[in-house]
């Protein structure tokens, strides 16, 4: 398997041809200033009450790590629209900004800067694809994970979809993005050692149709794996479980199955009756798992209707946020050699300058959040944090993912109720922009009409 793109030697050709095309024309005419740029999501997806911020980690060790190598460098000499004098200049080129961000795990809302760069214009302009590339992805993914956490109400789910996410990477980075927000393990074992994420798993059909009868492929299992989950609706769902008893009374004491799984069907009747076939049998601690096409809306309908079911696993669904599998994610100049800058597109135009959001609280519930300038002292808990100066991470963007993981709780428990909700809460939380903001979006707006 390739490394993981931050580490591959070529990873700054991660990048749009129009970035390095711009970058040449800026070396070429001296326009190198410090630029500041904001990354942010325009507008919620209608599916989404709220999102949660995910995939700094990985920003910044890509940051960190940035540099063309010499394989690099000869691709964009092959390209032969990048003259010598240009080639030398990427080849001296490392990544020398501050970086400013909301910490992984906070819940975001539209128009709010996720990451603030502020570099010189071609390092803060060639990093544009990568940043959204996985800022982007990490909190699509983080976002419909929660909903699924929150849909179980308590009861753990497993990310099952390594092998329907798109790509590898893709995998691997929605099974960290799940963890971040309370998915309790994953089926993917690399992702498992690379994060330190609980491994979990169970059994495939073809197992058991691999063998003669499903009581045997039962019994070899557990003569295998004695505390294991045992997969029950190859044939008939109701004699799976029979089967599963019948193993109990043939290993008695030394049986030692933890649990049982449904995978298709009508799962809460299922449910209900192997719970009932395994406590009639003196089986009560087996628990039961449902697999099998599930989001957070089919576990919510389980759960309402009282499910016997203890644990869940998901795949597709949750590693592609299939509902909302896009945002509307963008990286926008707001700020060149210390001059607020603003584009004025319809519907796309972006407030000025340097910023920092305020988050207001009342009873430990959050009840709105102001966009402001960065130097303005407002009521709230301020959101954007340094992580990363001169190129190098600092403690505040270095967290541990368990630490990452108890934080991203605790600003959950902190949203509004009907945010949490899984239908659309009717009203967008405020984020109200401050009268400080606004006044410089209307002068620069103003210079911006006249640059034209």
């Amino acid at each position: 398997m390739r490394l993981p793109p931050h580490d591959d030697p070529n990873a700054a050709l991660f990048t749009d041809l129009y970035e390095l095309r711009m970058a040449r024309s800026y070396f070429e005419h001296g326009v190198e200033a410090i630029a500041v740029f904001d990354l942010f999501v325009r507008t919620l997806p209608p599916q989404r009450n709220y999102l949660i911020a995910a995939g700094l980690d990985d920003v910044l060790r890509y940051l960190e790590g940035f540099a063309f190598s010499s394989d690099a460098l000869q691709q964009l000499a092959v390209m032969g629209e990048f003259p010598e004098a240009v080639i030398e200049r990427f080849a001296s080129m490392r990544f020398t900004g501050d970086v400013y961000a909301i910490p992984e795990g906070t819940p975001i809302f539209g128009g709010e800067p996720i990451i603030e760069v502020v570099a010189p214009l071609p390092e803060a302009q060639l990093v544009e694809t990568y940043l959204i590339n996985q800022i982007h992805f990490q909190t699509a993914i983080a976002s419909k994970g929660a909903r699924v956490v929150d849909a179980a109400q308590g009861r753990p789910i497993t990310d099952f979809g390594a092998r329907r996410a798109h790509g590898t990477d893709a995998a691997m980075k929605a099974a960290r993005a799940l963890y971040i927000v309370g998915v309790a393990a994953t089926s993917n074992v690399l992702a498992s050692r690379t994060y330190e994420i609980p491994a979990a798993g169970t059994m495939a059909h073809s197992y058991v149709q691999a063998h003669e009868s499903e009581l045997e492929a039962f019994r070899n299992f557990v003569h295998t794996y004695p505390e294991t989950t045992l997969l029950v609706d190859t044939y008939d769902t109701s004699n799976g479980v029979r089967n599963v008893i019948r193993l109990a009374e043939e290993l008695g004491d030394a049986f030692a199955v933890n649990a049982i799984r449904l995978d298709a069907g009508d799962l809460a009747q299922l449910a209900r009756e192997a719970r009932a076939l395994l406590d009639a049998a003196g089986l009560a601690a087996v628990q039961i798992i449902a697999s099998g096409g599930l989001d957070e809306h089919s576990i919510a309908a389980l759960v309402a209707a009282d499910a016997p079911i203890d644990r869940f696993g998901v795949g597709t669904q949750i590693d592609v946020s299939a509902d909302a599998p896009t945002l509307d994610a963008v990286y926008k100049l707001v700020e060149y050699a210390g001059d607020p800058r603003s584009k004025l597109s319809p519907g796309k135009a972006t407030l000025p300058g340097r910023k920092q959001i305020f988050r207001d609280s009342t009873a430990g519930v959050i009840t709105r959040d102001v966009l402001a300038l960065q130097d303005e002292k407002l009521d709230g808990a301020p959101l954007l944090h340094p992580v990363m100066r001169s190129g190098r991470r600092l403690p505040a963007g270095d967290l541990t993912l368990a630490r990452t993981r108890d934080y991203a709780e605790q600003q959950r428990e902190a949203l509004p109720p009907a945010l949490r909700a899984l239908e659309p809460s009717g009203a967008a939380f405020p984020v109200d922009v401050s009268a400080a903001l606004h006044a410089e979006q209307r002068r620069v707006a103003r210079q911006s009409a006249a640059r034209g």
